[in-house]
C-alpha cells in the first residue's frame, strides 16, 4: 500500500461561507496547508529544502462530496499520484471525521523561482516522493 502523509488543518470561522459550511474556494486553501506542510515540514524533517526553492502549481481538480460544516479539523492525506520528471500529482483525501468530504488532485511544477522557469526534479527530491507514489 502506498504510504500517505497525514496533516490536520483547523477550519477557520473565516472558511464558512453564508450557508454555514466550507466555502468551495477555501478547500484550496486547506489543500494548500497540507501540501506546504508535507514539502516544507516533512522534507526538511529527512534534510530536504529544496522544495522551498520554488514549485508552482499547474493544475487543480476538485470533487466535493460533501458538506463540511465548522467544528472539529479535518484530516487531509495525502499521496503522489504521477511522478515525472519535472512535475508531479499530489492526489488528496479530506475526511471530516471518518467521512470522505472531497477528494482532489494538484498538478505541481519544481520551478527555480530565482532564475523564472520550470526544473527537473533532483534525485533527492525524487527520493522523497518515491514513497508516497502510488503503485
Amino acid at each position: 500500500m502506498t504510504e500517505r502523509f497525514t496533516y490536520e488543518v483547523a477550519v477557520r470561522w473565516s472558511d464558512m461561507d453564508a450557508y454555514g459550511h466550507v466555502n468551495n474556494a477555501r478547500f484550496l486553501t486547506l489543500y494548500e496547508e497540507a501540501r506546504v506542510a508535507m514539502f516544507f515540514v516533512g522534507a526538511r524533517a529527512q534534510g530536504l529544502t529544496s522544495f522551498e526553492d520554488g514549485i508552482v502549481i499547474a493544475r487543480h481538480e476538485i470533487d466535493y462530496l460533501r458538506p463540511v460544516d465548522y467544528g472539529d479539523p479535518v484530516r487531509i492525506e495525502l499521496w503522489i499520484s504521477q511522478l515525472r520528471t519535472a512535475a508531479f500529482t499530489v492526489s488528496y483525501e479530506l475526511f471530516d471525521g471518518d467521512v470522505l468530504a472531497s477528494r482532489a488532485k494538484s498538478v505541481c511544477v519544481p520551478y527555480n523561482l530565482a532564475e523564472g522557469f520550470p526544473r527537473r526534479l533532483s534525485e533527492a527530491e525524487r527520493g522523497f516522493l518515491e514513497p508516497y507514489l502510488e503503485a
